[in-house]
């Protein structure tokens, strides 16, 4: 291995040499008919090229959402959700829009003011004028949206106490996810890193009364309409708790708590029913049957038929199995959510065994 780098090391080198050699012998003054010096013809060809590049570049973002816009998230299932599409379609809008009248008027120029033997290009030291309107463009349209986007991260971050919020721990290691509920008092108990032995995975305080009753699971389950506020820890590295259904997204910091808060308005089951999903589980689906055809011709098993299901990811690459790293979420009603809880063990009885 040390002498494949040694080589790789050795041809950089003198790709280097070589680049800087050229680059040298391109800043020489040469003859007019020198093969380096760029005729019309060079000149119109690269011309005409550049306004080919804008025509395939227009055309490959047209057939892009053409072919791939089902691959975009459905509605959202929490509350805030439709705030930050709001703000991301506003942010959309705008990139595109000075994209395409950038990308259109950088190559316009570079076709109508491509080289000419004839006539000389006109040197601008500066333009006042010019230099403001570009500036202060992007300043007031910047500014705009980050100010919108702060009162958008403003509401949906404050969490209020009459809220009365069911208050879960997600806890990041890896590669996999745990949930801590708080049990029937809905109050988390203490937990330290130092404290992790046994059953006891999360470190949760033993002599802490509140912690008796907490509850940790492998899997998240949300009441529909109730605030949640996700407290969230890591025990090795940095994670990112990431719910692209929810549009939530929060860091999960080794040493300290972050927490995010969202309401959930569609349950598991009935965003099923959704048509996008719907369209979307039959093309994942259909791609399965074909490979499960593959599979079982070489005598392997087939493939489960795929069921949409609400998940938490890891959005950090956090280790080798980082893409493996996720947890189901389901949103049911309050009344299943609490015989659910109350089917889960508590920690003092998992701790007594």
């Amino acid at each position: 291995m040390t002498a494949f780098l040694v080589i790789i090391v050795i041809l950089l080198f003198g790709i280097s040499v070589w680049q800087m050699n050229r680059i040298f012998q391109l800043a020489k003054t040469k003859p007019l008919h020198h093969p380096d010096i760029a005729t019309d013809k060079d000149n119109n060809q690269q011309g005409y090229l550049m306004m080919g590049f804008l025509a395939f570049i227009y055309i490959l973002t047209i057939v892009s959402f053409w072919l791939w816009y089902d691959t975009l998230l459905p509605e959202s299932g929490s509350e805030h959700g439709s705030k930050i599409d709001n703000l991301m379609l506003i942010s959309m809008i705008i990139i595109f829009f000075v994209g395409i009248v950038t990308q259109a008027i950088l190559h316009y120029f570079a076709f109508i003011y491509r080289g000419n033997k004839v006539e000389r290009a006109t040197f601008y030291a500066d333009n006042d004028k010019l230099e403001f309107i570009w500036t202060i463009i992007p300043v007031i349209v910047l500014a705009g949206l980050i100010i919108y986007g702060l009162f958008t991260w403003t509401d949906i971050m404050n969490v209020d106490k009459d809220d009365d919020p069911l208050i879960v721990e997600l806890y990041a290691q890896q590669f996999n996810w745990k949930a801590r509920y708080g049990g029937n008092d809905n109050t988390l108990g203490e937990a330290n890193v130092r404290l992790i032995e046994g059953v006891n995975q999360l470190g949760v305080d033993p002599a802490d009364p509140n912690g008796q009753d907490d509850k940790i699971v492998t899997e998240l389950h949300l009441p529909v309409g109730r605030k949640v506020l996700i407290k969230m820890r890591s025990q090795d590295v940095l994670h990112s708790a990431y719910m692209p259904h929810f549009r939530a997204q929060m860091n999960c910091v080794p040493g300290m708590i972050t927490q995010f808060a969202f309401t959930p308005t569609i349950t598991t089951a009935d965003m099923r029913m959704n048509d996008h999903i719907v369209e979307k589980v039959a093309n994942i689906n259909n791609i399965r049957k074909d490979k499960s055809e593959a599979l079982i011709a070489n005598g392997e098993e087939a493939l489960e038929p795929y069921e949409f299901d609400y998940v938490l990811l890891c959005n950090k690459i956090c280790g080798i199995s980082h893409y493996n790293m996720q947890m189901k979420i389901i949103v049911e009603s309050e009344e299943d959510y609490k015989a659910w809880l109350a089917e889960q063990p508590t920690l003092a009885e998992q701790l007594s065994k």
